[in-house]
């Protein structure tokens, strides 16, 4: 069944704004290829290429002002005056940032943009005059039976190239469906459709002429047979008569120069969307995201066979339809904890049952291909940092422009995978870290000289693994943060007193960068800035279950880094009880478990402490010490040795429950008023158990500065623990 008209424009316009952006990255890397090597002719013709797959996508989906803005553009860099323009590239940049808001107004996302200034640059393009050139003359290859039709130098060099491959050249006729209510979006499909087994050289009659609504032509080159070629361009109630024919026959592809490696530039990953790309190969996931390139000068395209193969094994899904199977999976693994503990109850009562190990052996299998099944989802959730870190060269360069800096990017590790909802969460913080090290933390290139230091600075972006975690590292070489001036503007704000100030490690100084309302504009001056906006990054961090280091040396630079979960929605956890309640913490979080006794706690500046292993460990209570426990110091303790923001605490609780893998429950703001509780999770017995934000615990004792013990008033989380069983309830849960 056939989705009506409108249904179909709707999907071809959310299409179009998802392949857009990744038209706009490509766009911003091949104008900052153009500023470093300005005239560079083939660079042009890339933009060129660009704006053109641009206009006709959005003319297909009846987007009239942009088209006609990218005409312009695109009509302008025909030109040859166009390449040797010397403001070429920030018109460029000019053009890709009206581009983007246009696509956002036409989104919903705010008012169309004034366009008069970029149609003014794109004007002295074409004012400009023409540059002579002496050019050698190369012999071109044409089609033996088009000779009589005005192909362009680019596609003479295509035709020229897909011969030397090997490649046959045709000739393609389709007539649009009559009934077809929207022939242009029709022609991009049926070039999509013979894209997945050949290259598109020439797509004839432009999509402006009135010839276009009734057919279209295709010049291309393809080692298919004839008849397969036929097949892929006959799409139901989009195309009606189909012609296909042979230009000139295929020939021996030399081995010197195969088709597939003349690609002048890698196909660019997607930029972040609200679709995923699944593929069979997670390494070619990126490459299916991509448009086909514009009829017109397209790169040559790799071995046909390659190329068809990518089609036929990749996907493009909505994240949504990942996030609902991976709900399901979560669900699952409930259901799983339940058999289990059925099953222990079962064994209990009838130990000498025979079906018991019958039970035993299906719920293993069951454990087993559930576990297979849980790590195939979370694997497709998983995307390259890649996309985010595309999009820092054009921030990195504009902003050095707007600071009077000179900074060279350097990008490592773009290909460690991530999952898509946490890179998406992690893009302001990021950006917000990244401008701060241009703008604050790179010095002028005169005072970078008095100081011995090459003028350009360099600002590194680095992702790897790190066990269970995804780390990302934010560096400079500039003038790193000065920890005794944050230390000073803590005592004039009154965060801290001069004598506590004193006894402050450099990593509880730096800590005050992340404070609320510590920073000002003269401490934008004296300590580069550093401390702008970041209590808005740690926060973020901190709902994403992540920590934020800083290392820093002054006059050498500095170093954020950011460890962050493989996911958000499954996590391996320690359960324990405290006061009759049962909570958990991530187990990569917990180093050991110690044993130990009331009488090796001390008080130390009104703080709870204890001494394990040469090393002197804060102690955080959740619930308050019993009296019994305070008379009867031979009580033992159990003690959590956690890893919060690099440093070493004891978490004392009452008793330990065990390891469990926990799907997390998100819980709405109405239900929780604390930061204490990332989320929470439903046992097989129905059990509800808080999953604690240990960052917010340990500043929360940091903040309170108890006077008796550093403890976590436990009240409030008792009351949430019986919320929250009602409210997972009510969501549908099984409490």
């Amino acid at each position: 069944m056939t989705n009506p008209p409108d249904e179909r424009g709707a999907e071809l316009r959310e299409l179009f704004f998802e392949t857009s952006q990744e038209l706009l990255q490509a766009l911003n890397e091949e104008s900052l290829k153009l500023e470093k090597h300005p005239g560079d002719e083939e660079i042009v013709r890339s933009i060129r290429r660009t704006v053109h797959t641009l206009k006709g996508d959005s003319a297909a989906c009846g987007l009239r002002e942009l088209s006609e803005l990218a005409h312009s553009f695109e009509d302008a860099l025909t030109l040859e005056s166009a390449a040797a323009h010397g403001a070429l590239a920030e018109i460029s940049f000019a053009a890709a940032d009206v581009f983007a808001a246009m696509l956002a107004a036409y989104h919903g996302k705010g008012k169309m943009p004034a366009t008069e200034n970029l149609r003014q640059r794109i004007n002295e393009l074409t004012a400009a005059p023409a540059v002579k050139k002496t050019r050698r003359r190369k012999k071109s290859v044409e089609p033996a039976r088009s000779s009589g039709k005005d192909w362009t130098d680019a596609e003479k060099r295509a035709f020229a190239q897909a011969q030397v491959a090997g490649l046959g050249l045709y000739e393609i006729v389709v007539k649009i469906d009559p009934n077809c209510t929207m022939p242009i979006a029709a022609r991009q499909l049926i070039q999509n459709a013979i894209s997945g087994i050949g290259q598109v050289i020439v797509v004839r009659p432009d999509a402006k002429s009135p010839a276009a609504s009734k057919q279209v032509e295709f010049v291309f080159a393809s080692a298919q047979p004839h008849e397969q070629i036929a097949a892929k361009c006959h799409i139901p109630t989009i195309a009606g008569d189909v012609t296909v024919t042979l230009i000139e026959a295929a020939a021996p592809a030399k081995e010197s120069a195969p088709i597939g490696h003349q690609v002048a530039e890698p196909v660019p990953a997607p930029a972040p969307s609200p679709a995923l790309s699944v593929s069979a190969a997670p390494d070619l996931a990126a490459a299916a995201s991509s448009q086909p390139a514009p009829a017109e000068e397209r790169t040559p395209a790799p071995e046909p066979g390659l190329s068809q193969a990518l089609v036929e094994n990749i996907l493009r899904v909505e994240a949504g339809r990942i996030d609902n199977v991976l709900n399901l999976v979560g669900e699952l693994i409930i259901g799983k904890s339940m058999l289990q503990q059925a099953l222990g109850e079962f064994g209990k009562r009838y130990p000498k049952e025979l079906l018991r190990g019958k039970f035993a052996d299906a719920m293993a299998f069951q454990a087993r291909v559930l576990n297979d099944l849980q790590r195939s989802v979370m694997k497709i959730r998983m995307v390259p940092v890649d996309q985010l870190f595309r999009r820092f060269p054009r921030i990195v360069r504009d902003v050095a422009r707007q600071c009077g800096r000179e900074v060279d990017l350097e990008l490592s590790g773009q290909e460690t995978d991530l999952d898509k909802g946490i890179l998406d969460a992690i893009a302001e913080p990021l950006t917000h870290l990244v401008r701060n090290a241009v703008s604050h933390g790179i010095e002028p290139a005169e005072q970078r000289r008095g100081q011995g230091k090459p003028a350009r600075g360099k600002i590194r972006l680095n992702a790897y693994h790190q066990g269970n975690q995804v780390v990302v590292e934010i560096s400079d070489d500039g003038r790193g943060i000065d920890a005794q001036k944050i230390r000073a503007k803590a005592i004039e704000l009154g965060m801290v007193a001069s004598e506590e100030a004193a006894r402050l490690s450099e990593a509880e100084t730096l800590d005050f960068i992340f404070r609320p309302g510590f920073s000002t504009a003269e401490e934008v001056t004296e300590v580069s800035g550093r401390g702008v906006g970041m209590d808005v990054v740690q926060s973020v961090l901190q709902r994403l279950k992540a920590t934020i280091h800083v290392e820093t040396h002054v006059g050498q630079g500095t170093t954020f880094r950011l460890k962050l979960p493989l996911t958000l929605a499954i996590i391996k956890a320690l359960m324990f009880w405290v006061e009759q309640r049962l909570y958990a913490i991530p187990l990569n979080a917990v180093s050991q478990i110690a044993r130990t006794m009331e009488s090796e706690v001390h008080q130390v500046d009104n703080y709870e402490v204890l001494q394990l292993r040469n090393q002197v460990l804060p102690l955080l209570r959740l619930g308050r010490p019993s009296a019994a426990n305070i008379d009867r110091k031979s009580s033992k303790l159990f003690v959590l040795v956690i890893t919060v923001l690099e440093r070493k605490y004891g978490l004392i609780v009452d008793s330990l429950e065990g390891e469990e893998e926990l799907v997390i429950k998100a819980l709405d703001d109405q239900t929780f008023a604390t930061d204490l509780v990332n989320g929470a999770s439903i046992l097989g017995d129905g059990k509800v158990v808080l999953i604690l934000n240990l960052p917010a615990v340990v500043e929360h004792v940091a903040r309170t500065r108890p006077g008796v013990t550093g403890m976590v008033n436990c009240g409030l989380l008792l009351n949430h623990a019986d919320r929250a069983r009602i409210a997972l309830s009510s969501a549908g849960g099984q409490a």
